[in-house]
Formats: C-alpha cells, sequence, structure tokens
C-alpha cells in the first residue's frame, strides 16, 4: 500500500507543505524577533509559534499523527500525574507530623529550642 505512487506522491506533496509551513514559521519568528514586544507576551508569542512549530514536526516527520491511541495514552497520563502533583501538596495542609499536639509534652528537639532562649 505505501509503495503505490500515488500515496507517495500525496505523502511527499504533505512533506513540502510541512516544509513550506516551517519555513514561514521560522520568518514570522524572526520577524516576531525584530518588535520588541514586552517580555511576558514576547514568551507568550515565542511558546505559540514554537508549539506550532514542533506540533508540526511531531505529528507528519515523526509520523505521530498515526500513533493516536498513544498519544491520547500519553496525554491521559500526563494529565494525571499533573492532579497528582497539584494535590499532593494539598493533602499535607493538615498533616500533623512534626508538631506538637496541645495537652501533650513537645518532642525533646522542640524542648531544647525553648530553654536555649
Amino acid at each position: 500500500m505505501h509503495s503505490d505512487p500515488a500515496e507517495i506522491k500525496k505523502s511527499v506533496r504533505t512533506y513540502l507543505m510541512i516544509g513550506a509551513a516551517l519555513y514561514v514559521g521560522t520568518v514570522i519568528t524572526v520577524a516576531v524577533n525584530q518588535v520588541h514586544l514586552a517580555v511576558p507576551f514576547a514568551i507568550t508569542v515565542a511558546l505559540v509559534i514554537a508549539t506550532v512549530k514542533g506540533s508540526m514536526v511531531a505529528s507528519v516527520f515523526m509520523h505521530l499523527s498515526h500513533e493516536k491511541k498513544w498519544i491520547y495514552g500519553s496525554l491521559v497520563l500526563t494529565a494525571l500525574f499533573f492532579v497528582v502533583l497539584i494535590f499532593v501538596p494539598l493533602l499535607t495542609l493538615n498533616d500533623t507530623f512534626g508538631k506538637a499536639i496541645e495537652g501533650k509534652p513537645a518532642s525533646h528537639a522542640e524542648h531544647m529550642q525553648h530553654t536555649e532562649h
């Protein structure tokens, strides 16, 4: 199927179009660099341009557009780890490990800190 001349011609056309789009993206990057923007806005614009260009490279030249199941799986896994990393610090807010409890004697280290002053 991949050796079909029409399919090869279509693939070459796709590669050339993405190559041209990357060239245009590079020209836009250079043009935006010549316009002196505020730093936060310049970073945002640069990240948007880089994301678009990187997505084109990954999807076409790295053939990730044919791996939708793996891509969606990795995105779900990334989102899951993001949520876990966000909520781990929140779960420790009510943690009493290492804190003195009212009515109970403080640890030896806390007692030494209070007697030195």
